[in-house]
């Protein structure tokens, strides 16, 4: 018979990285997967964001009217879309972890953001003083001290996505974007509209009503997807739920609850996605 007081017991196991969650091994078990699922949101909200974005881009970029843009695009595309996801994270973290160089001589991408093998280092608000602060990153002898950070497992498992993603959304984007009718933007620019009002205000609100259903799928697949950052040792809710099981040895329980929690993810996900589209489908009407 399952019995779920395990749940209330000390997890006995640390977590590596546990964002803005603070964690112990003396914790009760349903806190360590309250911290991979923290994770698992952490990396896939941003993802989420990234993706949209770079499948905008690639999807304009294929039907833009330069063919170097329109053959770099379309190569993208088609080459992502065929390699594996897990293949293309186990070469993300390759490539963060041997070719970025030491902590000791990280790289300057911008002012207060470092790049190195530790990871990635930014500006973050911080107490200070009885208020909030922000905290600058800097170069020190051994590491980058102050600021906030993430792992380059974190950075890996996100860019992973990210790409993989938007290889996928750029297609459900042109699809959306070649059912417009031309005639509309036609219309647009003959009003004296610029090349990105036109796009901002007549194309993509068109395409929207053709995109969002598929949109939906495709982020609906980032966030199981992202139960690969095990491969990489990211904290994420399977890597946890994995380590509870060994150490309970409560397999159905712990594999219900993790089906339970991705379940969650994936309804809430599709709700917000359903009340986006009612909310355009509104306007369309008004308008």
């Amino acid at each position: 018979m399952s019995t779920w007081d395990f749940l209330l017991q000390p997890a006995g196991f640390d977590i590596g990285e546990t964002g803005l969650f603070a964690f112990e091994a003396t914790q009760p078990v349903w806190r360590a997967l309250l911290v991979g699922l923290g994770n698992t949101l952490r990396v896939s909200l941003p993802a989420l964001l990234l993706a949209t974005v770079l499948g905008l881009l690639l999807a304009l970029g294929r039907g833009s009217s330069l063919r170097s843009w329109r053959l770099l695009s379309s190569g993208i595309v088609d080459a992502v879309r065929l390699v594996p996801l897990l293949l293309q994270l186990l070469i993300w973290y390759l490539l963060l972890v041997e070719w970025l160089p030491d902590a000791n001589a990280a790289l300057s991408l911008l002012p207060g953001v470092w790049l190195s093998k530790g990871g990635l280092a930014f500006p973050w608000p911080a107490m200070a003083d009885g208020g909030w602060a922000w905290s600058w990153p800097m170069q020190e002898a051994f590491n980058v001290q102050g600021g906030g950070a993430v792992t380059p497992e974190f950075l890996a498992v996100m860019l992973a996505l990210s790409v993989y993603t938007g290889a996928f959304l750029a297609e459900v984007f042109r699809s959306g974007i070649e059912a417009v009718s031309s005639s509309l933007l036609e219309a647009a620019e003959t009003l004296g509209a610029t090349r990105w009002q036109v796009i901002r205000r007549v194309l993509l609100p068109q395409a929207l009503r053709t995109i969002l259903p598929a949109t939906t799928n495709q982020y609906l697949n980032l966030v199981k997807n992202s139960s690969l950052a095990v491969a990489v040792g990211y904290p994420d809710l399977v890597s946890v739920g994995n380590t509870t099981l060994n150490q309970t040895g409560r397999a159905v329980e712990c594999v219900a609850v993790m089906m339970a929690l991705y379940l969650a993810m994936s309804l809430l996900t599709s709700a917000a996605m359903d009340a986006f589209n009612a909310r355009q489908a509104l306007q369309g009407g008004q308008a």
